[in-house]
């Protein structure tokens, strides 16, 4: 049966929680820590579909959905600092977690996806993961589309600046639909993300806060993207590919997170696929 619990993390700067899915009738086999997605501007960390923790929990992977601190009230250097903190307690305290020690994959969609990447990228994680699953996932690898306006956001509503006085100054982990997605609107149509995300020479943010200067990551990798998505271009994943040769997931259509669509045929597929990743490298 799956069975969903909270954990308090150790923060001294915010609250701090992670969410851990589990099957008590199935022995677990590792553990997979997930970072959520909305850009680095909203989103939380209960964000994954049903389908997605059933599937997987009753494979015998235990799921650790964890909070980070969202932009703007924090920039890229806070946010990587505490996604790796999120991981060395891991690596450091699995017992209480799930009672065992057990190897670990991380898991990011989208701004998550990133997250993971940049994280194993760095090499300071105490323990390398087994493997990364990447679901439309970047690495700031290609030029201009995050940090010129972007045709598809701008085809929305404007959204106005005075969005920025709504996104709260205190570190915090939750961005509700309401106040922070309009801020992630209003930075992709004003082409001003990198700005709200990170403070200082440009020629740090691409040393510091890309994939551009890591040859190779330490450790498998699976990448999924849509032929169309609107929102992290194509050329990304085309990118990464190149880089890391990952066992690859395309598929056609032009939404971004497809797979939060329970019912698309190619969200099983891409569960299932995934899965055989995880167990070839468990």
């Amino acid at each position: 049966m799956k069975e969903t619990r909270e954990f308090e993390l150790p923060s001294t700067a915010y609250l701090k929680y992670a969410t851990i899915y589990s099957d008590s009738g199935v022995t677990p086999k590792a553990c997979i820590l997930y970072f959520h997605g909305g850009g680095l501007l909203y989103g939380r960390r209960d964000d994954l579909p049903a389908l997605h923790t059933d599937l997987l929990t009753k494979a015998g992977y235990v799921i650790i959905s964890y909070d980070y601190p969202l932009a703007p009230a924090a920039k890229l250097d806070v946010i990587l600092d505490d996604v790796c903190s999120s991981i060395a307690h891991y690596v450091e305290h699995p017992e209480a977690y799930c009672g065992l020690d057990l190897p670990f994959f991380l898991w990011g969609r989208s701004a998550g996806a990133y997250l993971c990447l940049l994280a194993a990228a760095q090499g300071d994680l105490p323990t390398a993961p087994r493997g990364i699953l990447s679901y439309y996932g970047y690495g700031f690898l290609c030029d201009n589309w995050f940090q010129t306006p972007s045709d598809y956001y701008r085809s929305l509503p404007a959204v106005d600046a005075s969005c920025l006085d709504h996104a709260g100054t205190d570190l915090h982990a939750q961005g509700a639909l309401d106040t922070h997605y309009s801020v992630y609107v209003y930075a992709r149509q004003t082409g001003s993300w990198r700005s709200l995300l990170y403070e200082g020479r440009e020629k740090y943010f691409y040393l510091d806060y890309t994939l551009r200067a890591c040859p190779s990551l330490p450790c498998p990798l699976f990448c999924a993207h849509s032929t169309n998505d609107p929102d992290v271009p194509y050329a990304e994943f085309l990118e990464l590919s190149s880089r890391y040769q990952p066992r690859q997931f395309i598929a056609p259509g032009n939404v971004h997170d497809f797979d939060r669509d329970e019912e698309n045929p190619f969200t099983k597929k891409l569960l299932l696929e995934s899965l055989e990743f995880l167990q070839l490298n468990t």
